[in-house]
């Protein structure tokens, strides 16, 4: 591995000036990516930040027309950057148009993305603290522009879906209660703090949820009478969601009628896995032996976060150099327990200059305290390696490859979560989950994928139900009934899951599809190589790319830009 920095073009300063751009928008996503200097600000929320952010983007694409490529690697730049920035100032657009919403779901939009920052900002000296709380106390401004935007697109005639509206209210009501708020976590993790900095904070953690408090108020107060009933965004606006998750453009109805295929096929092998389990044992009836077997059973957060370490480095250890080169600093991954209880798993990048390393992220929700590790292994492998930590982590390494842009702000979720599903796979396929527990945790994490591209493509085009769940018009009632019959977790899991099909048109599909993609980019190689062809050095060639939209990944992979 080489360190040496690639030579820039006008191409890489371009796209390297255009972050620094973004990252001057947009603290949140600068904290994010591991960009310091903005840690004490958060983005303005208004309809003027969001036009800002679409005007840049613009300007950019401008310039892009003024510059020829040096190399394949600009090639590459270039394309990704139309792209990613075409669709930004498209959907932007909408928006500024009074055409589209200003983004309010349960999952990504600014309440969510303005809570969770502070899980990510360091925590280890009263300068931390002191920069902690200086964020903090931007909050109260942040969510009044925020509620600007939600008021200016309400008047265009433009909101989110009420259900999204009454979820998102419960959690900012949470946020500012003192029983579910995890900003009390802050006022924990700052035990040993002079006083001093632990009363500014407090005085901080107070107006913070005050603010949400406030917000939560306007939407249950003032938006929720005024927001439409309907969760289907229609299939026009769709199309657009799903070019901006993928970065590639589908046929809509084809992969509707494939992801039905597809979730017959895993189906059928959850019950070959059950009947290995238990002979004459159904799908439902295995779940059940495994989550009572004290073989795969965790015991309290810490036993879980201890048992994602030892298996994630496993995997780092064992998968280095036989089937990946894994440079260095991207061998540390750092398995954490979200201060917040979504109840979501996920993975945050290392800084640019890994002091802070790649993490892995349980939100376990307020209650639960047991864990079976058949259902989780897969999980593991899809955030750590092979999955988003390698792919992520290697991507920030390749200076000597790609310019800054490349390496931190391209990245698709269709290409990322693609990936991490594929990578799942990829484990099976070297013996990782031949224990029959373990592998029907790795279906039945592939039926709630498969499962999603049904429900989410389905609402939100208006395609026709499965005869399962009656035909007909989606409902509801229809959707949460395919859910549950392909899907074994708990309830309150699986109304959050489909909450946040039903507000964030586009994304859950992403994972399955991009896998797909993945597979048939994979196929495609093969087929032109023929004995030539070996997957430990398409797997290098590939992520070498980084994280660009999955029709540039095809074409440069397939030397077609």
């Amino acid at each position: 591995m080489t360190t040496s920095t690639r030579t820039p073009t006008d191409i890489d300063r371009l796209a390297e000036e255009h972050l620094d751009a973004m990252v001057a928008l947009s603290p949140l996503e600068a904290t994010y990516l591991g960009v310091p200097g903005r840690d004490t600000e958060i983005d303005d929320l208004s309809v003027e930040g969001l036009r800002a952010h679409r005007d840049q983007a613009a300007r950019t694409l401008h310039r892009l027309d003024t510059v020829e490529p040096e190399d394949d690697t600009d090639r590459v730049t270039a394309a990704a950057l139309r792209e990613r920035l075409g669709l930004e100032v498209e959907s932007l657009d909408l928006v500024l148009a009074g055409q589209a919403p200003v983004e309010l779901n349960v999952i990504a939009s600014a309440p969510q993305a303005v809570r969770d920052i502070f899980d990510l900002m360091a925590k280890d000296t009263e300068a931390h603290w002191e920069t902690i709380i200086a964020r903090l106390e931007a909050v109260p401004t942040a969510l009044e522009q925020y509620r600007s935007a939600l008021r200016w697109s309400a008047e265009q005639g433009q909101l989110a879906p009420v259900r999204q509206v009454r979820a998102v209210a419960g959690q900012c009501r949470d946020q500012a209660g003192d029983e579910a708020s995890s900003f009390d976590a802050l006022t924990e993790e700052s035990a040993g703090q002079p006083e001093a900095i632990r009363t500014h904070l407090a005085s901080a953690v107070g107006g913070a949820k005050q603010a949400f408090g406030a917000l939560a108020a306007y939407l249950e107060e003032e938006l929720v009478a005024r927001a439409p009933e309907s969760d289907a965004c229609g299939i026009e606006r769709y199309r657009l969601h799903s070019r901006s998750f993928l970065g590639a453009e589908i046929d809509l109805e084809e992969t509707y009628r494939w992801g039905q295929e597809e979730l017959a096929r895993i189906t059928a092998m959850m019950r070959e896995t059950a009947e290995q389990i238990r002979p004459g044992a159904s799908v439902a009836e295995a779940v059940a032996v495994l989550d009572e077997d004290p073989g795969y059973a965790l015991e309290g957060t810490e036993a879980l976060r201890e048992w994602m370490q030892v298996t994630a480095d496993r995997a780092v250890a064992e998968l280095t150099d036989s089937q990946f080169d894994v440079p260095e600093p991207v061998r540390r991954i750092e398995c954490m327990i979200a201060p917040s209880q979504t109840g979501g798993i996920y993975y945050t990048g290392p800084s640019e200059d890994f002091t802070r390393p790649g993490r892995m992220w349980w939100s376990v929700p307020k209650g639960v305290t047991r864990f079976s590790t058949w259902r989780e292994l897969t999980t593991v492998y899809h955030e750590g390696v092979p999955g988003h930590h390698l792919q992520i982590g290697q991507t920030v390494y390749r200076s000597e490859l790609l310019n800054r842009w490349r390496r931190l702000a391209s990245w698709t979720s269709g290409h990322g979560e693609g990936w991490a599903l594929y990578a799942e796979w990829l484990m099976a396929d070297l013996g990782y989950m031949d224990d029959p527990g373990n592998r029907m945790g790795l279906l039945g994490g592939q039926s709630l994928r498969a499962a999603r591209v049904v429900i989410d493509i389905g609402v939100h085009c208006g395609f026709e139900a499965p005869a399962e769940v009656g035909g007909g018009q989606w409902t509801y009632d229809k959707a949460w009934q395919f859910l549950t019959t392909h899907a074994h977790e708990n309830e309150e899991s699986l109304r959050f899951e489909l909450d946040r099909y039903l507000g964030w048109p586009g994304q859950a599909p992403s994972y399955k599809i991009g896998e797909r993609l993945w597979l048939e980019l994979r196929e495609e190689c093969r087929r032109r190589e023929g004995e030539d062809f070996d997957l430990t050095a398409f797997h290098r060639r590939a992520l070498d790319i980084g994280g660009v939209g999955l029709d540039t990944l095809r074409a440069a992979v397939l030397g077609e830009l």
